[in-house]
């Protein structure tokens, strides 16, 4: 009896596993022939962007700030896992459902097409056109379904002793077919991706620009901007080292040939804007600081780059925004948008319509071809980027993306400050050590910097020269005959005007986060 219960439990959960492996298999060529066909039409086409967007939207703060914190500028990647692991759990069950009941199964696939449906439908910019590739996949998807399901006959029998009947095709024609459409999958997997890149005229536009020179260059930047302690952040970020934190899924690409920028709103003078008509603009060049609000206190989530572009207060001249406006909601080509204050835009600060970045075009990641940059206003109400539409409106009738889901609809940036080496948990060699880090405090200006060693007094560090109040400004401290021991090591700034940088511990939601950085080492 025991070898009996044993070889039926053995059975079943053959069964089991044959079943999760068709609804795999089929769900996976449907995203496959889904994807090709979305290279064919816009990004929203694609089920798996479109979903994964939709989620971010709605995304809840405290979950985003987790993101974040958690795994940094990874955390797309973790999500796009996420979702893959998601989509495998959900096609495993209707692969089982349909092995027992082919309709029930196929009906849950047809439940989960309406869903991303809908999730592609309510994206910017989407079309009835852009449901097509999703259409023809989940077609796909229930043909390989109905093709690797047998036709199951469930017998009567007791409920201890319940069995699939032997009508199940054998397991070399099910390991066979299954093979063949796994290997399809594939195929046409890759095929998607390689002609995703292939018709990808963005990058290879890009990569063969050649920007204007500025009409007015960045100041050349003082010698020692950059503090002498080893190991400090360089004072100009690399493209590629710096943070990007957006809720873009899948990286936009936009043809410059193909951008416009619409101006329009509470102005008395409504135009549209090409790419060519920016670049032929008189275009300026800026040393600017950018930080993200998410950044956590001693976060890595700033950066400092030279950009090229055409100042903003330029273009809301040539709009001329009518009385009782005060905002411009600024939005993405994916539909992320930003409340700016009006007054930011018009004064005599270099706020930009950038197109350059260090002395190339905008990396894709980075907004090609034209974003936002606002000195004093953290990212998420003034960089927006992919920007297509400026609407000059009021804080009243409009708000943008984060500020409708609780943050604050101004952006200042605050006073910061971080310990940058050693690193946090390291270990350095006695004798002398080298202490330093960067603050900021944009359209201020950093105008002192204080350590504390193992709660002693406050000492004074040593400033890095300054290349404008709109940019970090590092900072270093030589401590000699430094113990063998554990160490702590606190920073604090003070901007131009002498306030201290606010000492409370408060997280990034809803205004960006405040408190004084620590770390600690050990000399050895």
């Amino acid at each position: 009896m025991a070898n009996r219960k044993k070889g039926l439990l053995g059975r079943n959960w053959r069964w089991v596993l044959r079943g999760a492996a068709t609804g795999i298999i089929a769900a996976g060529i449907l995203f496959a022939v889904a994807e090709l066909l979305a290279a064919f039409f816009a990004t929203v086409a694609s089920p798996l962007t479109s979903v994964g967007s939709t989620f971010i939207d709605f995304t809840p703060a405290w979950m985003k700030n987790f993101a974040i914190a958690t795994f940094g500028t990874n955390d797309k990647t973790v999500l796009l896992l996420s979702l893959a692991a998601g989509a495998i759990i959900l096609a495993a069950v209707a692969g089982i459902v349909a092995r027992k009941k082919f309709m029930a199964g196929a009906t849950l696939v047809v439940a989960f097409a309406v869903v991303m449906g809908i999730c592609i439908i309510t994206r910017s910019g989407a079309s009835i056109a852009d449901l097509i590739p999703l259409l023809v996949g989940t077609a796909a998807g229930l043909v390989a379904l109905r093709y690797l399901t047998p036709a199951v006959k469930m017998e009567s029998a007791p409920a201890s002793d319940a069995v699939v009947s032997p009508t199940l095709q054998s397991r070399r024609t099910f390991l066979v077919r299954s093979a063949v459409l796994a290997g399809a999958a594939v195929v046409i997997g890759v095929s998607a991706n390689i002609l995703s890149t292939a018709r990808n005229t963005a990058r290879q536009v890009r990569d063969a620009l050649k920007l204007p020179a500025a009409k007015k260059l960045a100041t050349p930047l003082p010698a020692g901007v950059q503090a002498p302690a080893e190991g400090v952040t360089p004072f100009v970020t690399p493209n590629s080292d710096f943070y990007r934190i957006d809720t873009a899924l899948i990286v936009p690409e936009i043809d410059p040939s193909q951008w416009k920028l619409r101006v329009h709103g509470m102005v008395e003078e409504e135009f549209t804007m090409t790419f060519d008509e920016l670049l032929a603009a008189d275009l300026v060049e800026t040393y600017l600081t950018l930080t993200c609000v998410s950044n956590v206190v001693g976060g890595n989530l700033a950066g400092n780059a030279k950009w090229l572009g055409y100042p903003l207060r330029e273009v809301m001249a040539r709009a001329k925004p009518k009385a009782g406006a005060d905002m411009v909601l600024s939005t993405s080509s994916d539909g992320f948008s930003a409340s700016t204050p009006l007054p930011v835009l018009q004064d005599g600060r270099n706020a930009l319509l950038a197109v350059g970045m260090n002395g190339e075009p905008l990396p894709l990641e980075h907004g090609f071809p034209v974003r936002m940059v606002v000195p004093g206003l953290y990212g998420f109400v003034s960089a927006t980027k992919w920007v297509v539409d400026l609407e000059v409106t009021t804080f009243a009738e409009k708000a943008g993306y984060w500020t409708s889901r609780g943050w604050s609809s101004h952006g200042p940036i605050k006073t910061a400050s971080r310990v940058e080496v050693p690193r946090a948990l390291g270990r350095v060699p006695a004798g002398t050590v080298a202490i330093g880090g960067s603050a900021w405090a944009q359209q201020r200006g950093v105008s002192k910097v204080e350590i504390q060693l193992d709660n002693g007094p406050w000492q004074p560090a040593t400033l890095a020269a300054e290349a404008s109040v709109d940019t970090w400004r590092q900072w270093s401290y030589i401590w000699n005959g430094a113990p063998a021991g554990t160490h702590n090591v606190k920073v604090r700034a003070y901007d131009t005007d002498g306030t201290l940088q606010i000492e409370q511990q408060a997280p990034p939601e809803p205004d960006g986060s405040t408190g004084w950085h620590s770390i600690t080492f050990t000399v050895t």
